[in-house]
Formats: structure tokens, C-alpha cells, sequence
């Protein structure tokens, strides 16, 4: 079956998570993107994706005639070629004159733009769980129906309601978090997934709730209280594996097996405007010192092909490009395939953030 996302801000980083996971991904525009699926995807396990929906074999209308009796609430998004307000709301209007006709009570979405926004699809019930609440989303000759919507209310609460929290540290976010985890590809129910750098816990957050073990490490002890209580925060926690302890990533044993890494290595000083080179190329030592060393440790534990993905950091100059640690001829020789590929759109920050997440895709040779 042919899937359309619906990609984040960062499309880039939303199309390595879908490679990732499934094939024949194909983008298809700045902000879309067809692959195949032999299920249906489950939006809640994607970061990266705004919105998921089904490819139609057949037209709009006749996907309306088998709906259940009742009304039918109908929103559309335009994302073809030259699509306008207009011409989303005029396609909108034409499928309601035809179902009135046919004795249907039909309300339409008004759109502000071309495309509904996540908000207004999630607010009007547009998700596909209601058979009556439908968005169809039209692109030049081709109708897709949307068939799972991004939570952000979900997201939220997970980012902003855990017990607890350290703003000094940085906030991964959850969405990111998932991406993170997603990149590792396919993984068993049950995996687990190690965070060396586990921090307040929003990785292993993310895993548990991904229905993986989760393992979690960290040099402060404060960070894995905070992990702890995070973790057991979440719904029904006596239902979820997971382990956190007190270690230094660089020399630390960890318990096998490991399936999978995902986390947000050290990031280094946080800084609210361009540092001095000075400044910049300690910062630079220290972080290229401790990953380098976690990950020459990692290597000598974990299992052949076993993935690693991790965020390490970038800081932006004065010219706005960001400086990247130049570490990837230094990790292929300790034994890691590097995916080159995508590695130079996968830096994932906000427009002029001073240290943005330069991510890193390995798998063990």
C-alpha cells in the first residue's frame, strides 16, 4: 500500500526516519513525501511526520457512497501545483453539492490556506478514527485520505508535564527523541534501547512508550533520579522494562544485550550568542574528546550491525554555518559504518539556535 506523510519542519530529518523504516520513499515535495507500507503507519510513532494518509484507488465520490448514515464532515488540503485558498475550498464545495444532491448533510472545513494546518484536522476530528470525519488531501491528480494526524497535545503534556525536569541541561525534544530511536530502523517489541547519556530521561521515555526496553546511563545521579521518576510517571509503568544507572559513558560496562543506541550526546557549554573561536575550539575538544571515547567503548560491547544514532553537537558562526565536529574518518576506523548520505541534512535546530544536533547514523561493522 502507497502512504503519503505529511513532513515536519525540518523535511530532511523527517525523510531519513521514514527510509529508515520503510520503502520506496519518495519525495514528492518540500513538505511530502509517498512510501509503501504493508500496514498502515501509526502517526504516533513517527516524529518527523505531521500527518499520514492512505493513497485512494478510487475516487473521491465513491469513497464517500459505502460511509455509515449520518453527517459527514469534510476537510481538504491542496497541494498541487499552483493550489490556492481557493482552489482547495472549490474542490471542497464541488464533492458537497454532489453529496447533498444525493440526500447527505455535509459540513465542510473552511481553510485559511491551501493546506490544513495539524491543529485545525486534529480540532475538527479529521484523524480517520470517525468514518464520517474525513481529510482528503489532493495532489495535482492524485487523492490521498488522511488516516492518522501528529498528536501535539500528547507531545506536550509528555515534554512539559513529566515530574520532573532541568531547563540547565536542555530539553530534548520528545518528537526528536522518537526520530532518534525511528533512525535505528525496525526494531522487535521488546528491543532494548540504551541512552548512554540518558539525561531526564525523554529517550527512554520515548522507547518504553515505543514498547521497548529501556536502558538508561548517566554520569550525574541527579539525571537518573530525574529518569527514574519520569519513568514512572508515565501510564502504566509496571507494564514497561526499564533500567537506569549512574556511569560515565566513556568507561562504563554496560549490561548486554544492547539492540539498539539512541541518544543526545554531550552537547558542551549552551551558549545564547555566537562564542568566540576561542572559546568555540575548547568547546570543540572537550565534546570531541567524550564522544569519541564513548563511542571507541560502545564499540567493544555491543554486537555486529547493532545501529547507533546520536546527536552531537554544532555551533553556528559568524558566516551562519554552523561548524560540525570533524569526527566521522575517527569513528569509521574504531568500526562503524557512518551513513554519509544523509548525514548532511540531518541537523536539526531552529533558525539561528547557536548549538544546534548534528545526527549521526552508525551500525557496527
Amino acid at each position: 500500500m502507497i502512504y503519503l506523510a505529511i513532513l515536519g519542519r525540518q523535511p530532511e530529518i523527517s525523510i531519513a526516519e521514514l527510509e529508515a523504516l520503510f520503502s520506496h520513499v519518495k519525495k514528492i515535495d518540500l513538505s511530502l513525501a509517498e512510501f509503501e507500507s504493508k500496514t498502515p503507519p501509526n502517526i504516533d510513532r513517527l516524529g518527523g511526520s505531521l500527518k499520514i494518509a492512505e493513497k485512494l484507488a478510487i475516487s473521491p465520490l465513491e469513497l464517500f457512497k459505502d460511509l455509515p448514515n449520518g453527517k459527514i464532515t469534510i476537510g481538504l488540503s491542496d497541494f498541487s501545483h499552483h493550489a490556492s485558498k481557493k482552489s482547495a475550498s472549490s474542490e471542497a464545495l464541488k464533492l458537497k453539492k454532489i453529496l447533498v444532491r444525493h440526500g447527505r448533510s455535509v459540513r465542510v472545513v473552511e481553510n485559511k490556506t491551501s493546506v490544513l494546518s495539524t491543529a485545525t484536522s486534529l480540532h475538527n476530528g479529521l484523524s480517520g478514527k470517525n468514518p464520517r470525519k474525513i481529510e482528503l488531501i489532493k495532489v495535482d491528480n492524485d487523492w490521498y485520505r488522511v488516516i492518522g494526524i501528529q498528536d501535539i497535545d500528547a507531545y506536550t503534556k509528555r515534554d512539559q508535564a513529566r515530574p520532573a525536569r532541568d531547563a540547565k541541561v536542555g530539553m530534548l525534544p520528545p518528537k526528536l527523541a522518537q526520530v532518534l530511536i525511528n533512525l535505528c530502523g525496525p526494531l522487535k517489541p521488546g528491543s532494548t534501547v540504551l541512552d548512554p547519556f540518558c539525561g531526564t530521561g525523554v529517550v527512554l521515555q520515548e522507547a518504553l512508550l515505543m514498547d521497548y526496553r529501556a536502558y538508561g546511563t548517566d554520569i550525574n545521579p541527579r539525571m537518573v533520579e530525574y529518569s527514574e521518576k519520569n519513568l514512572k510517571w508515565l501510564p502504566h509503568p509496571e507494564k514497561k522494562s526499564f533500567q537506569v544507572t549512574v556511569g560515565d559513558a566513556t568507561i562504563i560496562q554496560w549490561q548486554t544485550p544492547i539492540d539498539a543506541v539512541a541518544c543526545e550526546g554531550y552537547l558542551g557549554k549552551p551558549f545564547s550568542k555566537i562564542p568566540p573561536i576561542i572559546e568555540l575550539k575548547e568547546q570543540i575538544e572537550i565534546c570531541q574528546t567524550i564522544i569519541l571515547d564513548f563511542l571507541n567503548n560502545l564499540s567493544k560491547q555491543i554486537n555486529p550491525h547493532t545501529p547507533v544514532v546520536i546527536a552531537i553537537p554544532a555551533w553556528l558562526r559568524e558566516d551562519g554555518e554552523y561548524q560540525r565536529l570533524e569526527v566521522v574518518d575517527k569513528i569509521s576506523d574504531m568500526g562503524y559504518n557512518v551513513n554519509n548520505k544523509t548525514r548532511e541534512g540531518l541537523l536539526y535546530c531552529r533558525e539561528g539556535q547557536i548549538v544546534a544536533r548534528d545526527i549521526l547514523i552508525l551500525r557496527k561493522k
